[in-house]
């Protein structure tokens, strides 16, 4: 019974050294008597036992490695504390098994290296700016670094830039000077803006105001010539009223009258008002005073005259 039990473990064994199955996005290097024979994709194979033997692994997938923080200096002598992920994968199974023992770790060494030469070649402020352009020189060195050993690097994106304590107090103080001196540009733009619209405003108001006022004079000058043309035209329809009345039978006799009437009438006011009165030498002969104003009468014009 402890034969055929030993056997059976030996039997499993042997199957487990003559069939691999190879899983998908893998490939593994197939080595005979110690020496490479050929890579084996994704499938089921059998092996010689004890012969054949698979001594690598490697995985096709896209992995990310995480770059340790590192103390790195800037061009203007800061110190500043760096890390971030790297991203790569195996895109020749053959060299990244050869070409080196541990592509990992020679990688993330490598990443240290590249990322402290790129920060040294800029300026802090730069530094905090420019990361696009520092992932892709980083990316682009380590490219050519791993192409030896079967490695494609695919990006690099730093995750942390920290600078001292004393550096990131000053960039604070930059920082709200900075806000404080755009907030005063805003408001002496507005300050500005507003006072061009005041004045602006203020012209339009003067000259809506002028505009009014010309408006003014002219109507109140038209209105009155109007007035004045008005009572002319009335005047002389008057006028040329009293004329044809005149002309007719009993009309001189008629203004005579009137004219007399009109006359007593302002005397007799004068008289009635005034305490002292002046009266001409020429009303004590009040018969003279009705042949001058009958003379009066008799100049005015007829019609047909």
């Amino acid at each position: 019974m402890e034969y055929v039990t030993l056997i059976f473990i030996v039997l499993i064994y042997i199957v487990r050294k003559t069939i691999v199955i190879v899983p998908e996005q893998s490939e593994y290097i197939l080595e005979r008597v110690g020496t490479f024979k050929a890579i084996l994709k994704p499938g089921f194979f059998f092996l010689i036992p004890f012969i054949d033997q698979v001594r690598y692994r490697q995985s096709l997938k896209e992995s990310a490695l995480d770059i340790p923080p590192q103390a790195c200096i800037t061009k203007d002598n800061v110190s500043v504390e760096v890390d971030g992920i790297l991203y790569m994968k195996v895109i020749d199974s053959e060299r990244a098994s050869y070409g080196i023992d541990d592509y990992l770790t020679a990688t993330t060494q490598l990443a240290q290296t590249t990322l402290r030469s790129e920060i040294g070649k800029l300026i802090l402020d730069n530094l905090l700016s420019e990361r696009d352009e520092i992932n892709a020189n980083v990316v682009a060195n380590l490219d050519r670094a791993t192409d030896p050993w079967g490695i494609k690097v695919t990006r690099y994106e730093i995750r942390n830039i920290t600078p001292p304590k004393q550096i990131l107090h000053e960039m604070e103080n930059q920082m709200r000077a900075e806000r404080e001196r755009r907030a005063e540009i805003t408001l002496s733009q507005g300050e500005k803006e507003s006072l061009i619209n005041r004045s602006m405003g203020e012209r339009q108001e003067s000259i809506n105001i002028s505009e009014g006022e010309k408006i003014r004079l002219v109507n109140e000058a038209e209105g009155r010539a109007s007035e004045i043309e008005l009572i002319s035209t009335a005047t002389a329809k008057g006028l040329q009223m009293i004329s044809d009345a005149i002309s007719k039978k009993g009309g001189k006799e008629a203004v005579s009258l009137q004219i007399t009437q009109e006359y007593l009438d302002a005397l007799g006011t004068i008289l009635k008002t005034s305490k002292t009165t002046v009266v001409p030498e020429s009303l004590a002969n009040i018969g003279g005073v009705f042949e001058g104003l009958s003379r009066i009468t008799a100049k005015i014009p007829t019609v047909g005259e």
